[in-house]
């Protein structure tokens, strides 16, 4: 299929219709870009994070994972910035009521040619009022001026709202994994450089959400954080761009879909910073980021709390503050880009056209479907569904011709059908189907639970 045909329309539609993702609150009319994962997408996502942490957890021998609250002590973010800086420039349409980020309305008009993240707010303003940049909901050209939303949903925490402390949703899984710092360094013994990687959901109030799930106001990051000594990070920050490219690679995205984007703008605590983008049905996106972070986390939390974040290096007896290379990929925003790049229309040599999902193995949802080829085949195919799901998570399937049946698992990316037949009962062997091929081969039952987990690895 030619990629500059996929719309996200066509991904939306396939994930609602196969059970992979449903708008959330959809019985009462949704909310605000939220969305909820089906049977089939809850198992994509938890495969893509099960890689994830296999690759840059399980597999090193000095990183460590962690699990941190959701709610924070509120100094956290004071610490981290985010209470007094962690906002967006919104402008409002006077004419027909719709928000919008002003940076994104001039890197829309400029059609990619204008970098807004080098722009003040006053530069950003001037620009929307010398090109009259207008509304791209209305057309009109009636702006209020450029205001500072703050993304963070705040609560409380007390028997009254009026009683209660102010405490935040976080924004972030980072400073989790910042503020664990000394707890890992002294629980595992763990010698600088090592790092603390974290998967968990965050939290943003965004204004203008959208594109289905490339940003949401609920999210899911995987991120690392490593902690070296500075006068290793330059090295570190190029490894790790390597390596979460070679990651987004190996799950089966092209390289012509992917690139590296280097900030024009750093914040003043950063030495350097990347985004790996990724081509979307709407274009060049950022997937993930790595961000040369200098020593400035451990150093400002080390003032607002009052606790030392001193490593001291058991060989040198030196004594310093770690800085951190992080390396930060959203779950969602992933899935939706091994969506995208998993979408195919294929036209076979009966000219119908065939909807398949090629899905890396080791992250479909389901790796074999059990299809009896009718339903008086059922025991013996749920025998073989009964063996196999102790080893891989399976669908069952008996409803409609077979054809229709192996269609409904290309659209799920199902790598593997077996085909329960009246052979089967006599000589215990069982066809099985390739997704991406269609060939069709016949082997022992006995067989199956080797043959599946051979050819599912993600290495």
């Amino acid at each position: 299929m030619d990629k500059t045909k996929l719309t996200m329309d066509k991904i939306v539609n396939l994930c609602k219709t196969r059970g992979l993702i449903f708008p959330g609150s959809e019985i009462y009319g949704g909310m605000g870009n939220t969305w909820d994962y089906g049977p089939a997408g809850v198992e994509l996502k938890n495969n893509i994070k099960r890689s994830w942490w296999k690759r840059f957890v399980q597999e090193s021998t000095n990183s460590y994972g962690i699990d941190a609250a959701i709610l924070m002590n509120s100094r956290v973010w004071d610490a981290s910035g985010h209470t007094s800086s962690f906002s967006d420039p919104m402008m409002d349409c006077k004419n027909c009521k719709t928000r919008h980020r002003a940076d994104n309305l001039i890197e829309n008009h400029s059609k990619g040619a204008v970098n807004p993240d080098t722009m003040t707010t006053e530069e950003m303003q001037a620009y929307i009022e010398n090109h009259k940049v207008n509304c791209p909901k209305c057309g009109n050209y009636a702006w209020t001026p450029i205001r500072q939303f703050n993304l963070m949903f705040q609560t409380s925490r007390g028997v009254t709202e009026e009683g209660g402390n102010k405490i935040y949703l976080r924004p972030e899984t980072a400073q989790g994994e910042f503020v664990n710092f000394l707890n890992v360094q002294r629980t595992t013994r763990a010698k600088v450089p090592f790092g603390i990687a974290q998967i968990g959901k965050a939290f943003r109030n965004e204004i203008t959400p959208g594109n289905f799930i490339f940003r949401t106001i609920e999210f899911e990051q995987m991120e690392h954080q490593w902690f070296c000594h500075e006068k290793d990070r330059d090295n570190f920050y190029y490894e790790f761009k390597d390596k979460a490219m070679k990651y987004l690679l190996d799950l089966g995205i092209s390289p012509d879909h992917l690139r590296f984007h280097d900030h024009d703008k750093l914040a003043h605590y950063a030495k350097a910073a990347c985004d790996i983008q990724y081509l979307f049905p709407i274009g060049w996106s950022e997937l993930n980021g790595i961000h040369n972070r200098s020593d400035y986390d451990l150093s400002r939390h080390q003032e607002f709390s009052g606790k030392s974040m001193l490593y001291q290096d058991p060989f040198t007896n030196e004594k310093f503050v770690p800085s951190v290379i992080e390396y930060s990929i959203g779950a969602d925003r992933l899935t939706l880009a091994v969506l995208s790049e998993a979408y195919d229309e294929e036209t076979l040599e009966n000219g119908e056209t065939r909807v398949v999902m090629h899905f890396h193995p080791a992250i479909a949802p389901y790796k074999v479907a059990i299809l009896p080829l009718q339903k008086n085949l059922s025991e013996k195919a749920r025998e073989v569904f009964a063996s196999l799901s102790k080893e891989f998570m399976c669908d069952y399937d008996e409803a409609g011709s077979i054809g229709k049946r192996y269609r409904r698992q290309d659209e799920i990316g199902t790598p593997f059908c077996v085909t329960i037949d009246f052979d089967t009962l006599e000589d215990n062997t069982v066809t099985i189907r390739d997704r991406d091929t269609m060939k069709q081969e016949r082997i022992a039952i006995s067989d199956l639970t080797s043959y599946i987990a051979e050819r599912i690895k993600f290495n």
